[in-house]
């Protein structure tokens, strides 16, 4: 009987062996996809023929303490306006990081430009996080086609790469928007809006790198596209004063286009926008403040601060396209990246004067509590003589940038000897950044609070 029971079940295994081995092999799980999200439109006729994907939110800081930054671009870059931003903001906004930063910027320029002449003019100084402005001359001024975005992708992902070998942190920006067809482009074509969608096109595939190098993005165009549509009528435009946030010839934006592109790369870089938190308590009389910024006294509603941060000092006309004050309407800038911000606990109900410099601001107690932007109400405040001096200071460092890039690293005593020609540029390059390090003192000011009179 055993016997017979062994044999049963040794069949009934081969059986079940011949009917797995006569079986369809099981079906393969299909491969996970990606998402196909895009960017939320405007409810604007100018924005229909748009469909851009949905940009990445930023990450987290990407600066160390002691980072090398080479903002590199083409004649946008050249400009020295975002490039400039971003490094004041760096020296002052963020001191603590001692980032230094070098701008490559060169008129004209694409991607193979930069790819050609990187090594020599960008990692001979081994730059330790890079940010990347190309798009507009890539698009060659004519209306979209594939065999140009396979070119710019694959050049765009080249330089990344090769960023990536001298293991330099990367963040790729799309190119801006157009205003205009560049009139003095010869091979230009197609209408502007073929051009934008064209543009907007490469912002896209200059997303698709970042993503697949994993790298940060920096989106320019999207932002820029929109503030172009809208500002004019946020900022009272008329034929005779325009509101050209591309710029008047369309392609070089003025200082409020370059503020969107100095929030869009600060913003890739993970800046929380925490400048400082200053917190009194009127009717206990005593107060704190963040790091950066020292309470030296509070007294009967005066409160005397040392800082060694700045808040950014953005000044000038609020509906005119060369101020940094008006930019800073077409992103959120000082919500984003400038939060210098006072709060108030123990007010009494009713109405307080803020004195703060030689200006002064009324807000109620509630405003007091939940607390307000003391850059953003104040444009002209105790900072800003400091501000001046260490701006004034970046500017002619990267002015000589510019002259000691594109002329003497590419002269014939540069092609002799390219050694002894960095050392004689450094060595009149160093003077004008420790300018910038000078400038960079500590700021006294103070804040009184005073209840107005029912």
């Amino acid at each position: 009987m055993l016997r017979r029971i062994t044999r049963s079940i040794m069949i009934s295994l081969a059986l079940c062996a011949t009917l797995r081995a006569q079986a369809p092999a099981p079906v393969a799980a299909p491969p996970a996809l990606g998402t196909y999200e895009y960017e939320t439109k405007p409810d604007h006729e100018a924005f229909r023929i748009f469909n851009p994907r949905k940009a990445p939110a930023p990450g987290p800081l990407l600066l160390h303490a002691g980072d090398r930054l080479a903002i590199c671009g083409d004649s946008i870059t050249e400009q020295k306006i975002y490039s400039r931003i971003i490094e004041t903001y760096l020296t002052v906004c963020v001191p603590q990081l001692q980032v230094t930063v070098r701008q490559y910027g060169w008129s004209g320029e694409k991607t193979d430009g930069f790819l050609k002449r990187m090594d020599q003019d960008c990692l001979t100084f081994q730059p330790t996080v890079a940010t990347l402005a190309y798009g507009m001359n890539d698009s060659r001024y004519r209306p979209f086609d594939v065999t140009n975005g396979r070119w710019y992708e694959d050049h765009y992902t080249a330089i990344v790469r090769r960023f990536k070998e001298h293991q330099v942190r990367v963040v790729v920006g799309s190119p801006g928007c157009a205003g205009k067809i560049a009139e003095w482009v010869k091979s230009r074509a197609g209408t502007l809006d073929e051009h934008n969608v064209h543009l907007c096109a490469l912002r896209d595939i200059a997303m698709a790198v970042a993503e697949q190098e994993d790298v940060r993005f920096a989106d320019i165009f999207w932002p820029m596209l929109q503030a172009q549509v809208f500002a004019p009528g946020q900022h009272q435009a008329t034929p005779e004063h325009p509101y050209l946030v591309a710029g008047k010839d369309g392609i070089h934006p003025g200082w409020a286009g370059h503020v969107i592109m100095a929030w869009a790369f600060l913003r890739a870089l993970g800046l929380d926008g925490d400048i400082g938190s200053i917190s009194v308590d009127l009717a206990a009389g005593t107060a704190t403040a963040s790091d950066g910024h020292a309470v030296e006294a509070f007294r009967d509603g005066k409160l005397t601060l040392v800082s060694s941060r700045y808040p950014f000092c953005a000044r000038g006309d609020l509906d005119d396209d060369q101020s940094l004050r008006s930019g800073m309407t077409l992103v959120p800038f000082a919500e984003d990246l400038n939060r210098f911000v006072l709060r108030a606990t123990g007010p009494a109900s009713g109405r307080y004067r803020v004195q703060w410099g030689q200006a002064s601001w009324e807000y109620a107690a509630e405003e007091l509590t939940q607390g307000v932007q003391l850059a953003v109400d104040f444009p002209d405040n105790p900072f800003c003589e400091a501000f001046d001096r260490v701006d004034t200071a970046v500017a002619a460092k990267q002015t000589f940038e510019t002259t000691q890039v594109k002329q003497t690293f590419h002269s014939a005593a540069a092609r002799a000897d390219f050694a002894k020609v960095v050392a004689e540029t450094e060595a009149q390059r160093e003077p004008l950044a420790e300018a910038i390090a000078k400038a960079m003192q500590p700021v006294r000011h103070t804040i009184e609070i005073t209840q107005m009179a029912p």
